[in-house]
């Protein structure tokens, strides 16, 4: 965890030091030091938020660019159903997918043909009598990283089933190597095409053991334009779309929980939402539910950094064309195993981050030192400090990584108090 590879930039040159970011970021992993942001990588779960709200476009997701594909024979693009609420009058997904042809991949496998798959099995699997529940989707990586860093006690709830672009991925390479059995392992390339940086950096670190089946992460926004060119030039159009409604609704927050035919379910979209949700379901302060769907982005994964369309307009255009669709058209029978490569075996090693020290009597002298310092504090979070808020100000003090000084309301303080009592000095002499 220590050496986790992230997807989230910060270009100092452009970074004003505004506090912003300081104020968004869900696991306060940024600081503002010596007049611009810093971001602790052992805190920061690639949200994207920071990406979102800078004025001055100072964070940049890290991903792949389309020549990183060049090495491999055979290219195979993984779009996520994201991208088919991205384009204006859009009827019909085979559009997309021949552009994707055209642009220069070689083979096309929709991301929402595994979503139809995954639900089906996630399905079988609340039917287990020894399943932990709620069951939490284990399909947005900033969710489970997020887990892994803040809420270790809930790993057991996670449902240990590969988010459907890894199924997507192994599928994609086994046709490949059915349909040509000339190429190898390493002749095969699957570009997954992203609607935020969070996917970008579960391949780069796989997760627990697990290591991606997907070698390139492209973000929409990189993409759009080549394929809105090669759509206008679409002339025959090959049936490629093998997905139905409950695949692409996997884009959408709720999406993903409704294809259970369940009702005893709660969807939540928005960093701030899926902290409280996992905040109720640690203290046990929630109904008696089956799953829970949690997403990062407002909206669900419509709402990623890296795509280009709003996100409320997004799910209406994918609403709309999923009314043209059937239900499903990859289905499993009741009885069928789940096959065992479509699981992962082990959570991550968590990293607590809210730790203070490794000795328990020296983080309950720290504890009460944060406590005692935090009442000497304004108490309104302003964040000149270049901390978020006063709490995470005095933790950075005891720490040693700040000084009392940096504290502008209190020093201010301090200074006028300092000037009254030597004016007073002045007019007793």
């Amino acid at each position: 965890m220590n050496n986790y590879e992230h997807s989230v930039f910060l270009d100092v040159k452009k970074c004003i030091g505004c506090t912003t970011c300081l104020r968004h970021c869900p696991t306060q992993a940024i600081r503002i030091k010596d007049g611009h942001a810093v971001i602790n990588e052992k805190r920061c779960i690639d949200c994207g938020e920071c990406i979102k709200i800078c004025p001055k476009k100072a964070k940049k997701p890290v991903c792949n660019k389309l020549k990183d594909l060049d090495s491999f024979k055979w290219k195979i693009a993984l779009p996520a159903p994201t991208l088919y609420g991205q384009f204006e009058n859009m009827d019909d997904v085979d559009y997309i997918l021949n552009g994707l042809l055209k642009i220069g991949f070689d083979d096309v496998f929709e991301v929402s043909t595994a979503a139809e798959l995954a639900s089906a099995y996630t399905r079988q699997y609340l039917k287990r009598p020894d399943v932990v529940k709620p069951v939490i989707s284990s399909a947005c990586p900033v969710v489970l990283r997020l887990i892994c860093l803040r809420y270790p006690s809930l790993k057991d709830n996670i449902i240990p089933m590969l988010p459907p672009m890894e199924i997507a991925a192994m599928m994609a390479r086994e046709r490949a190597k059915k349909n040509h059995p000339e190429l190898t392992d390493s002749d095969i390339g699957v570009c997954f095409i992203s609607p935020c940086p969070a996917k970008a950096s579960y391949v780069k670190n796989g997760f627990g053991s697990y290591k991606s089946q997907v070698d390139v992460v492209i973000p929409i926004s990189d993409i759009y334009f080549q394929l809105i060119n090669a759509m206008e030039h679409s002339d025959d159009i090959e049936t490629l779309s093998k997905s139905g409604m409950i695949g692409i609704g996997w884009a959408s927050s709720g999406g993903e929980a409704t294809a259970l035919f369940n009702d005893a379910y709660l969807a939540a979209d928005g960093i701030e939402n899926v902290n409280r949700v996992l905040d109720q379901i640690e203290n046990d302060n929630i109904p008696p539910l089956e799953y829970i769907e949690l997403n990062a982005c407002t909206g669900g994964c419509v709402g990623g950094v890296l795509t280009m369309q709003n996100p409320f307009i997004a799910k209406a255009k994918l609403q709309t064309l999923r009314r043209y669709l059937p239900v499903s058209q990859n289905f499993v029978k009741n009885d069928e195993i789940i096959p065992e490569k479509y699981f992962f075996e082990e959570i991550p090693t968590y990293y607590p981050i809210s730790r203070l020290s490794e000795s328990m009597s020296e983080s309950m002298r720290m504890m009460a030192e944060i406590q005692k310092l935090r009442d000497k504090l304004p108490g309104i979070d302003c964040g000149a400090c270049g901390a978020p808020t006063c709490r995470a100000f005095a933790e950075d003090v005891v720490k040693g990584t700040a000084k009392l000084s940096d504290c502008t309301i209190n020093y201010r303080s301090e200074l006028l108090e300092y000037l009254k009592t030597k004016d007073e000095d002045c007019d007793s002499n």
